[in-house]
């Protein structure tokens, strides 16, 4: 095809005029974002990421909470089944019977869960009126990190606290 320019195009017909008039139309009408409508653009994308930042953190934080509390729950119910095969050291005085079972006592009944202290363990204590207490020592409380949300019965989490009853722990999972 040969190299037609406007002008030519122009002086060659009537029928070349009106492409002529429709090219240039199409020139004149360009349409496109404007600096400033890019700017309001970007900023109503960083408003957007900064409420929702801290909301996706914050859901993140109480997931890792909650399966902290629920891996405690499913220590304290392993710590059953081992006191009912009598794997776990019992004494007793002053009326006041306690049963206590390591973490290598529980290792066998609490599958997928690793301990993390040697110091982690369960006590069932049986007073002279038969009400019984569990209670669970377990290094992964002191990783809760809403320590207001995650509250109840007179536990307070946090690094300080490591130890919780199941009474405190059936408080805080069922609110």
């Amino acid at each position: 095809m040969m190299n037609v320019t406007p002008k030519e195009i122009n002086e060659s017909n009537s029928r070349g005029k009106m492409k002529m008039k429709k090219f240039t139309k199409i020139l004149k009408n360009q349409k496109g974002l404007t600096l400033i409508e890019l700017l309001a653009v970007i900023v109503i994308l960083a408003i957007v990421a900064a409420i929702a930042v801290p909301s996706i953190g914050n859901i993140v934080n109480n997931s890792k909470d909650k399966a902290i509390l629920s891996e405690a729950s499913n220590v304290i119910a392993g710590a059953k089944i081992a006191v009912t095969e009598e794997k776990c050291s019992t004494t007793t005085a002053n009326n006041i019977t306690t049963t206590t079972c390591s973490s290598s006592n529980l290792l066998p009944y609490v599958e997928g869960i690793t301990f993390a202290s040697s110091g982690d363990q369960v006590v069932k204590t049986v007073a002279a009126d038969n009400t019984t207490t569990w209670t669970l020592t377990y290094a992964k409380l002191g990783k809760i990190k809403n320590t207001t949300k995650f509250t109840g019965g007179g536990f307070t989490p946090g690094a300080a606290n490591l130890t919780i009853t199941e009474t405190q722990l059936n408080t805080i999972l069922t609110n």
